[in-house]
């Protein structure tokens, strides 16, 4: 298990210029914006507009935090996306576009390589103790808001816990905290 504070988190440029990405994990270990297997991130969105496009990956968007935002995805219907809706998977090589609901967001944004990767993203409430499980594919928990602790491993808001699958088990979990599971397995 590897904690990833989020004071250690890369800042880098949008894809298309547009803004700026917080990355919170990518691999390989330095792979840039054309060659990840899986990537990470948060975006701060604070006008309408374009996606970059990410050929041959999958994505998932969960709003973080503003009112929300309506994507317009190609061949699919307009899907409203706010803090209680659940994580859109979508292709990340449709061209897609955004329009605000009401002023700036940010955005918690996941990526697989299509056809080598798949993702699951979900949105969990701690209150008090219980445990996790940890199964056999990597898993990243990240804590949106309040803290958590993992056996031992104190989680803060914007720090996130990286556990690869030589690490699976079921870890104790306490605290109060809203965090974001994030699964990715191999095909």
């Amino acid at each position: 298990m590897k904690l990833l504070r989020a004071s250690d988190h890369k800042r880098m440029p949008w894809k298309n210029g547009g803004g700026e990405t917080v990355e919170i994990a990518v691999s390989p270990d330095g792979a840039g914006l054309a060659d990840f297997d899986w990537r990470v991130s948060m975006a701060t969105v604070a006008s309408d507009g374009p996606f970059s496009v990410f050929p041959g990956i999958d994505r998932t968007l969960s709003i973080l935090e503003g009112e929300g935002m309506t994507l317009f995805i190609e061949g699919r219907k307009p899907e409203r996306l706010t803090q209680a809706s659940d994580p859109l998977p979508f292709a990340a090589d449709a061209p897609t576009s955004a329009t605000l609901i009401d002023g700036t967001i940010t955005d918690l944004n996941v990526m697989t390589r299509r056809g080598r990767l798949t993702h699951s993203v979900l949105r969990i409430s701690v209150d008090g103790l219980g445990e996790f499980a940890f199964g056999e594919e990597t898993t990243l928990v990240l804590c949106h808001r309040g803290s958590a602790e993992i056996d031992g491993m104190v989680l803060d808001a914007g720090d996130c816990l990286l556990v690869s699958n030589t690490d699976a088990a079921r870890r104790t979990i306490s605290g109060k905290a809203q965090l974001f599971q994030i699964t990715i397995a191999a095909i």
